[in-house]
Protein backbone atom coordinates (compact mmCIF):
# COMPACT_ATOMS: atom_id res chain seq x y z
CA UNK A 1 0.00 0.00 0.00
CA UNK A 2 0.97 3.31 -1.00
CA UNK A 3 2.25 5.98 1.94
CA UNK A 4 -0.73 7.75 2.99
CA UNK A 5 -0.76 11.53 1.99
CA UNK A 6 -1.35 13.92 5.67
CA UNK A 7 1.45 13.64 7.45
CA UNK A 8 3.77 16.09 9.52
CA UNK A 9 2.97 19.31 7.63
CA UNK A 10 -1.17 18.65 7.46
CA UNK A 11 -1.64 20.29 10.25
CA UNK A 12 0.08 23.77 9.45
CA UNK A 13 -2.30 26.37 8.35
CA UNK A 14 -1.34 27.34 4.67
CA UNK A 15 -1.36 31.02 6.05
CA UNK A 16 1.08 30.50 8.78
CA UNK A 17 3.78 29.33 5.98
CA UNK A 18 5.37 32.28 3.74
CA UNK A 19 7.62 30.46 1.14
CA UNK A 20 9.76 32.65 -0.93
CA UNK A 21 11.71 31.34 -4.05
CA UNK A 22 15.23 33.53 -3.86
CA UNK A 23 16.16 33.06 -7.52
CA UNK A 24 15.20 31.34 -10.95
CA UNK A 25 15.47 27.58 -10.58
CA UNK A 26 18.75 26.20 -11.24
CA UNK A 27 18.34 23.92 -14.25
CA UNK A 28 21.44 21.76 -13.63
CA UNK A 29 22.67 19.50 -16.74
CA UNK A 30 26.54 19.11 -15.25
CA UNK A 31 29.16 17.06 -17.19
CA UNK A 32 32.20 15.22 -15.85
CA UNK A 33 34.44 18.46 -15.37
CA UNK A 34 32.04 20.06 -13.28
CA UNK A 35 32.74 21.13 -9.56
CA UNK A 36 31.58 23.27 -6.79
CA UNK A 37 32.63 24.90 -3.87
CA UNK A 38 29.96 27.16 -2.50
CA UNK A 39 27.90 28.43 0.67
CA UNK A 40 24.52 29.57 0.32
CA UNK A 41 22.75 32.22 2.98
CA UNK A 42 18.87 30.34 2.38
CA UNK A 43 18.36 26.65 1.78
CA UNK A 44 18.84 24.81 -1.33
CA UNK A 45 16.66 21.44 -2.66
CA UNK A 46 18.51 19.46 -5.21
CA UNK A 47 16.79 16.58 -7.14
CA UNK A 48 18.44 14.43 -9.46
CA UNK A 49 16.79 13.14 -12.63
CA UNK A 50 19.40 11.10 -13.98
CA UNK A 51 23.10 9.92 -13.82
CA UNK A 52 25.19 10.80 -10.71
CA UNK A 53 26.40 13.43 -8.67
CA UNK A 54 28.91 13.53 -6.04
CA UNK A 55 28.73 15.76 -2.98
CA UNK A 56 30.46 16.90 0.39
CA UNK A 57 28.31 18.67 2.46
CA UNK A 58 29.33 19.89 6.11
CA UNK A 59 31.76 17.60 5.98
CA UNK A 60 29.20 14.64 4.84
CA UNK A 61 29.76 12.44 1.54
CA UNK A 62 26.08 12.13 -0.08
CA UNK A 63 26.08 10.67 -3.41
CA UNK A 64 22.73 12.02 -5.34
CA UNK A 65 20.77 9.17 -7.67
CA UNK A 66 17.68 9.27 -9.44
CA UNK A 67 14.77 10.16 -7.66
CA UNK A 68 16.92 11.17 -4.92
CA UNK A 69 16.30 14.43 -3.18
CA UNK A 70 18.68 16.46 -0.62
CA UNK A 71 18.09 19.40 1.63
CA UNK A 72 21.59 22.01 1.83
CA UNK A 73 20.63 23.99 4.38
CA UNK A 74 21.51 27.97 4.71
CA UNK A 75 25.04 28.46 5.19
CA UNK A 76 26.28 24.77 4.77
CA UNK A 77 29.64 24.70 2.92
CA UNK A 78 29.08 22.31 -0.18
CA UNK A 79 31.56 20.84 -2.78
CA UNK A 80 29.99 18.85 -5.65
CA UNK A 81 31.24 17.20 -8.81
CA UNK A 82 30.52 14.46 -11.23
CA UNK A 83 32.72 11.15 -11.94
CA UNK A 84 31.09 9.45 -14.22
CA UNK A 85 31.17 10.46 -17.92
CA UNK A 86 27.22 10.91 -18.09
CA UNK A 87 25.34 13.78 -17.64
CA UNK A 88 24.49 14.33 -14.01
CA UNK A 89 20.75 16.29 -14.71
CA UNK A 90 18.57 17.58 -12.33
CA UNK A 91 17.03 20.84 -10.68
CA UNK A 92 18.00 23.29 -7.70
CA UNK A 93 16.18 25.37 -6.21
CA UNK A 94 17.21 28.82 -3.37
CA UNK A 95 14.33 29.19 -0.91
CA UNK A 96 13.03 29.81 2.40
CA UNK A 97 10.40 28.63 4.48
CA UNK A 98 8.79 30.75 7.24
CA UNK A 99 6.41 30.30 10.01
CA UNK A 100 4.00 33.16 10.82
CA UNK A 101 6.33 35.93 8.46
CA UNK A 102 9.57 35.77 10.64
CA UNK A 103 10.89 32.04 12.04
CA UNK A 104 12.84 29.32 9.61
CA UNK A 105 10.45 26.38 9.89
CA UNK A 106 13.02 23.86 8.92
CA UNK A 107 15.12 25.01 11.58
CA UNK A 108 12.55 23.57 13.73
CA UNK A 109 13.01 19.85 12.19
CA UNK A 110 15.39 17.57 12.14
CA UNK A 111 15.48 16.20 8.99
CA UNK A 112 16.93 13.30 6.82
CA UNK A 113 19.26 15.39 4.58
CA UNK A 114 19.04 12.91 2.11
CA UNK A 115 16.22 10.69 0.87
CA UNK A 116 15.12 8.63 -2.04
CA UNK A 117 11.38 10.71 -2.25
CA UNK A 118 8.78 7.54 -1.77
CA UNK A 119 6.46 8.84 -5.04
CA UNK A 120 9.14 9.15 -7.58
CA UNK A 121 7.17 7.61 -10.16
CA UNK A 122 4.26 10.09 -9.43
CA UNK A 123 6.80 13.21 -8.93
CA UNK A 124 9.23 12.23 -11.57
CA UNK A 125 7.16 14.02 -14.78
CA UNK A 126 6.51 17.07 -12.10
CA UNK A 127 10.12 17.22 -11.34
CA UNK A 128 11.31 17.41 -15.18
CA UNK A 129 8.15 19.79 -15.76
CA UNK A 130 9.23 21.95 -13.32
CA UNK A 131 13.03 22.11 -14.61
CA UNK A 132 11.73 22.38 -18.68
CA UNK A 133 9.58 25.50 -17.80
CA UNK A 134 11.32 27.24 -15.03
CA UNK A 135 12.11 30.59 -16.64
CA UNK A 136 15.65 31.13 -16.97
CA UNK A 137 15.74 34.69 -14.72
CA UNK A 138 12.27 35.13 -12.49
CA UNK A 139 10.10 33.21 -10.49
CA UNK A 140 6.66 32.62 -11.97
CA UNK A 141 2.91 31.80 -9.47
CA UNK A 142 3.24 28.51 -11.32
CA UNK A 143 6.71 27.63 -10.45
CA UNK A 144 5.71 28.60 -6.75
CA UNK A 145 3.09 26.17 -6.09
CA UNK A 146 5.25 23.59 -7.74
CA UNK A 147 7.99 24.16 -5.73
CA UNK A 148 5.97 23.78 -2.92
CA UNK A 149 4.22 20.26 -3.89
CA UNK A 150 8.38 18.96 -4.06
CA UNK A 151 9.16 20.58 -0.70
CA UNK A 152 6.21 18.90 0.95
CA UNK A 153 7.33 15.77 -0.70
CA UNK A 154 10.72 15.88 0.44
CA UNK A 155 9.35 16.74 4.22
CA UNK A 156 7.21 14.19 3.95
CA UNK A 157 9.81 11.64 3.64
CA UNK A 158 12.67 13.02 5.81
CA UNK A 159 11.00 13.97 8.62
CA UNK A 160 12.81 12.33 11.76
CA UNK A 161 11.12 14.41 14.71
CA UNK A 162 10.99 18.27 15.99
CA UNK A 163 14.04 19.54 17.60
CA UNK A 164 13.92 20.01 21.42
CA UNK A 165 15.70 23.28 21.44
CA UNK A 166 13.92 26.44 19.31
CA UNK A 167 16.10 28.02 17.36
CA UNK A 168 13.86 31.18 18.24
CA UNK A 169 11.78 31.51 21.42
CA UNK A 170 8.30 33.04 20.17
CA UNK A 171 6.26 34.82 22.24
CA UNK A 172 2.45 35.16 23.06
CA UNK A 173 -0.04 34.10 20.19
CA UNK A 174 3.45 32.86 18.18
CA UNK A 175 4.58 30.87 20.81
CA UNK A 176 1.36 28.90 21.48
CA UNK A 177 0.08 28.54 17.40
CA UNK A 178 3.63 26.92 17.34
CA UNK A 179 3.09 24.65 20.44
CA UNK A 180 -0.06 23.19 18.90
CA UNK A 181 1.42 23.31 15.16
CA UNK A 182 3.53 20.74 16.38
CA UNK A 183 1.74 18.73 18.74
CA UNK A 184 -1.26 18.61 15.77
CA UNK A 185 2.05 18.24 13.32
CA UNK A 186 3.21 15.03 15.68
CA UNK A 187 -0.39 13.42 15.94
CA UNK A 188 -1.17 13.83 11.94
CA UNK A 189 2.42 11.80 11.02
CA UNK A 190 1.37 8.65 13.54
CA UNK A 191 -2.21 8.64 14.57
CA UNK A 192 -2.11 4.76 15.04
CA UNK A 193 -0.03 5.02 18.32
CA UNK A 194 -1.84 4.77 20.92
CA UNK A 195 -0.29 7.10 22.98
CA UNK A 196 1.28 9.80 20.46
CA UNK A 197 -2.14 12.25 21.92
CA UNK A 198 -0.83 12.01 25.28
CA UNK A 199 2.50 12.84 24.34
CA UNK A 200 2.64 15.30 22.20
CA UNK A 201 0.76 16.89 24.99
CA UNK A 202 3.19 15.90 27.24
CA UNK A 203 6.01 17.45 24.62
CA UNK A 204 4.33 21.04 25.05
CA UNK A 205 6.19 23.70 27.36
CA UNK A 206 3.22 24.60 28.58
CA UNK A 207 0.67 24.10 31.77
CA UNK A 208 -1.28 20.76 30.24
CA UNK A 209 -4.65 22.30 30.71
CA UNK A 210 -3.82 25.37 29.41
CA UNK A 211 -2.64 23.79 26.22
CA UNK A 212 -5.92 21.46 25.94
CA UNK A 213 -7.80 24.66 26.24
CA UNK A 214 -5.90 26.25 23.39
CA UNK A 215 -5.55 23.30 21.43
CA UNK A 216 -9.09 22.92 20.81
CA UNK A 217 -9.64 26.73 20.42
CA UNK A 218 -7.48 26.59 17.11
CA UNK A 219 -7.71 23.03 15.93
CA UNK A 220 -11.75 22.42 16.87
CA UNK A 221 -10.54 19.21 18.39
CA UNK A 222 -9.10 17.58 21.46
CA UNK A 223 -5.74 16.28 21.03
CA UNK A 224 -7.44 12.54 21.42
CA UNK A 225 -10.65 13.95 18.80
CA UNK A 226 -7.86 15.10 16.66
CA UNK A 227 -6.35 11.71 16.44
CA UNK A 228 -9.22 10.07 16.08
CA UNK A 229 -10.11 11.95 13.09
CA UNK A 230 -6.64 11.85 11.43
CA UNK A 231 -7.68 7.58 12.12
CA UNK A 232 -10.38 7.86 10.05
CA UNK A 233 -8.82 10.00 7.67
CA UNK A 234 -6.47 7.49 6.64
CA UNK A 235 -9.40 5.16 6.80
CA UNK A 236 -11.00 7.05 4.18
CA UNK A 237 -7.65 6.64 2.03
CA UNK A 238 -7.88 2.81 1.93
CA UNK A 239 -11.67 3.00 1.36
CA UNK A 240 -10.87 5.64 -2.12
CA UNK A 241 -8.07 2.75 -3.11
CA UNK A 242 -11.05 0.23 -2.97
CA UNK A 243 -10.02 -1.58 0.13
CA UNK A 244 -13.53 -3.77 2.17
CA UNK A 245 -14.31 -2.42 4.93
CA UNK A 246 -13.42 -4.95 7.36
CA UNK A 247 -9.79 -4.41 5.77
CA UNK A 248 -9.98 -0.56 5.99
CA UNK A 249 -10.74 -1.12 9.92
CA UNK A 250 -7.94 -3.67 10.28
CA UNK A 251 -5.43 -1.23 8.65
CA UNK A 252 -5.87 1.37 10.92
CA UNK A 253 -6.34 -0.90 13.83
CA UNK A 254 -10.15 -1.93 14.91
CA UNK A 255 -10.83 -5.60 15.10
CA UNK A 256 -14.15 -4.96 14.73
CA UNK A 257 -15.46 -3.67 11.62
CA UNK A 258 -19.11 -3.16 13.04
CA UNK A 259 -17.39 -0.94 15.95
CA UNK A 260 -15.12 0.89 13.27
CA UNK A 261 -18.13 1.93 11.42
CA UNK A 262 -19.76 3.14 14.44
CA UNK A 263 -16.49 5.10 15.23
CA UNK A 264 -16.39 6.46 11.52
CA UNK A 265 -19.41 7.67 11.24
CA UNK A 266 -19.49 9.24 14.83
CA UNK A 267 -15.91 11.26 13.51
CA UNK A 268 -16.91 11.97 9.88
CA UNK A 269 -20.36 11.95 10.02
CA UNK A 270 -21.37 9.53 7.61
CA UNK A 271 -21.23 5.50 7.43
CA UNK A 272 -17.89 4.16 5.62
CA UNK A 273 -20.35 2.48 3.02
CA UNK A 274 -21.97 6.10 2.90
CA UNK A 275 -17.98 7.27 2.28
CA UNK A 276 -17.56 4.80 -0.61
CA UNK A 277 -21.12 5.83 -2.40
CA UNK A 278 -19.62 9.40 -2.41
CA UNK A 279 -16.65 8.49 -4.07
CA UNK A 280 -18.03 6.65 -6.73
CA UNK A 281 -20.80 9.68 -7.61
CA UNK A 282 -17.51 11.82 -7.62
CA UNK A 283 -15.76 9.60 -9.78
CA UNK A 284 -18.60 9.32 -12.18
CA UNK A 285 -19.50 13.11 -12.41
CA UNK A 286 -21.49 13.64 -9.07
CA UNK A 287 -20.22 16.34 -6.40
CA UNK A 288 -19.21 14.93 -3.29
CA UNK A 289 -21.30 17.20 -1.36
CA UNK A 290 -20.27 18.21 2.40
CA UNK A 291 -23.09 19.79 4.32
CA UNK A 292 -21.60 23.04 5.98
CA UNK A 293 -21.13 21.95 9.60
CA UNK A 294 -19.10 18.29 8.41
CA UNK A 295 -17.21 21.16 6.27
CA UNK A 296 -16.09 23.46 9.12
CA UNK A 297 -15.48 20.47 11.50
CA UNK A 298 -13.15 19.54 8.94
CA UNK A 299 -11.23 22.78 8.50
CA UNK A 300 -10.78 23.39 11.73
CA UNK A 301 -9.61 19.73 11.84
CA UNK A 302 -7.19 20.44 9.49
CA UNK A 303 -5.88 23.90 10.77
CA UNK A 304 -7.60 25.75 7.58
CA UNK A 305 -10.52 27.33 9.55
CA UNK A 306 -11.16 30.86 9.28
Amino acid sequence: MDKIEGGILSAIPPAALSLTLTRAAIRMEHSHTWQIDKTNPVEDLVICLEGRGHYHVAGQPRMMEPGDAMLIRRDERFLGWNEQTETYIGVAQHFSLDIYGRHNLLAQMDLNPKVRLSRWSLLQPLVRHYRQSAPPSSVTLAQHHLFMVLLIAYVEDAFMGWRDQATFQPEGSDAINLAVMKAASMISADPLDPGIARKAVENSPYNQDYFLREFQKRIGRTPRKFQEFKRMERAMHFLEAGLPVASAAAEVGYADPYYFSRMFKRTIGISPREHIAKVRQSRHGGLMKLDEAEQQVHLAATGRAS
